[in-house]
Parts: C-alpha cells; structure tokens; sequence
C-alpha cells in the first residue's frame, strides 16, 4: 500500500496551489499551516529548488472525532497535501494516504475515520485532472 497519492496536472504551480484550495474546500478541508519549501530553503541553505509547498489540511468534525477516539492522533495531523512544480505549466500535487499513516494506531474507530477522511481528501485530488 502506498503512503500517498498523487495526480500530475497540466497547470501553472500558483495556479494549482489556488485549485487545490478550493477542491479541498469543497471536501470540507481548511488549510491550517501553508510551508513554503521553496522559500524556506533559499532563505537557510541558500539553494535554489522549484516550487514546494506544504498544505496541512483539516476537516474540522473528522478530526475532532478522531481526537475522541484518540488523543494522541494530534501527532499525525493535520493531514499534508504538498504541491511540487514539475515544469513551467506542469505541477503535482500529492496528499498523504490516512488509512496507511494510521495503521500503526491500532483502535478500529480511527480506521473508521481514516477511510471517510481518505475518501474525500482523493476525491479533492482526483477532481484537478
């Protein structure tokens, strides 16, 4: 099982990273945190790498549910959509898999959440293609 999935686009990064927002949205998703590797790395190491930045999306009443089930699942959230520019007008975009990020917590009701949670963050993915 992958940890991830991941959709190419034909589409400018700030563009994608504009889509992706509203797809997520659209799930039920808010962006929590917004990390811009690119920047980051420039600005510390002082190299130069193409468009990368980190979403951490969160579906408010999923993870309160999953804060019920388990208070440590703080630890594995939000959950990551990254957003890498591949060329001049091409960019993928990849989210974390929480079924596969949440099989080492062994409690059935996270399952339960982590394929509802699964379900909409690839279905927010899928729908940039």
């Amino acid at each position: 099982m992958s940890y991830y999935r991941s959709r190419t686009v034909k589409a400018p990064f700030e563009q994608t990273i504009e889509r992706v927002v509203e797809r997520l949205k659209s799930e039920g998703f808010g962006i929590l945190s917004d990390i811009d590797v690119q920047a980051t790395l420039k600005s510390k190491l002082d190299v130069d790498v193409g468009g990368y930045r980190i979403l951490g999306a969160c579906n408010p009443p999923f993870a309160y549910q999953a804060l019920q089930a388990e208070d440590k699942i703080g630890t594995m959230l939000p959950c990551n959509v990254i957003v890498q520019q591949r060329g001049p007008e091409t960019t993928e975009v990849s989210t974390v898999d929480p079924i596969a990020s949440m099989q080492a917590v062994k409690n059935p009701k996270l399952a339960e959440i982590a394929e509802q949670v699964r379900e909409k963050l690839f279905r927010a993915i899928d729908g940039l293609a």
